[in-house]
């Protein structure tokens, strides 16, 4: 069992729904009928800029769906966007639990524009859980670019070998092992509760 008293959390995936990832993205072009491919296109030039805090909401929808005329209005769109955020709640139990140990400084690290992440830390209820957010949107890089880590890592003063970080995908993982971090890839809340036990050797609620 590793000394731990740093956790990091990935929100998107992990406490929660995606915020603007594929699946919802997909759900939007069919609701208000644009052109998928058109939209896929100019989301690629405008993600990047969008999630590290270069440009806002705004500029991101005039360039990916309103640079020619809708039947539809932005606020329609927008409040699509942030309807598609549904919570976890049996990860964020996992979550609140661990925090009402208080042995740990926990801590978000996701790839969010601010807008969205913004709506989802109030709708998730992530603020009591977590000291700190270290989202792209606010330090202007991304998973998986080394830097997003090693800036979250000086932020927190956190030690590697003694910090946990917790996403649900692989290729976000790997350079946090790179670093000396400890990772567990969730699947899903029953398994995460395993993992964090074999880590932190500690039972959950849910155990």
């Amino acid at each position: 069992m590793a000394q731990i008293d740093w956790i990091f959390f990935d929100i998107g995936g992990v406490l929660g729904t995606n915020g603007w990832d594929t699946a919802e993205r997909q759900r939007a072009v069919a609701k208000f009928k644009i052109d998928g491919e058109e939209f896929r296109l100019r989301h690629i030039e405008g993600v990047g800029p969008w999630e590290e805090g270069k440009i806002g909401i705004d500029d991101y929808l005039d360039l990916t769906v309103f640079y020619c005329p809708r039947d539809f209005t932005r606020e329609e769109f927008k409040s699509f966007m942030f309807d598609e955020s549904q919570p976890f709640e049996d990860s964020l139990a996992v979550a609140r639990e661990i925090c009402a140990l208080d042995r740990y400084t926990m801590m978000t690290l996701n790839n969010e524009a601010a807008e969205l992440n913004t709506y989802r830390i109030a709708k998730f209820g992530l603020d009591p859980i977590f000291e700190a957010f270290m989202s792209s949107c606010w330090l202007g890089s991304r998973k998986p670019m080394k830097k997003i880590y090693t800036d979250a890592l000086s932020i927190a003063q956190a030690v590697p070998a003694r910090t946990l970080f917790i996403d649900d995908r692989e290729r976000n993982l790997v350079p946090a092992r790179e670093l000396g971090i400890n990772t567990i890839l969730f699947e899903n809340a029953a398994k995460l509760r395993q993992d964090l036990d074999g880590i932190l050797g500690l039972h959950t609620k849910g155990a």
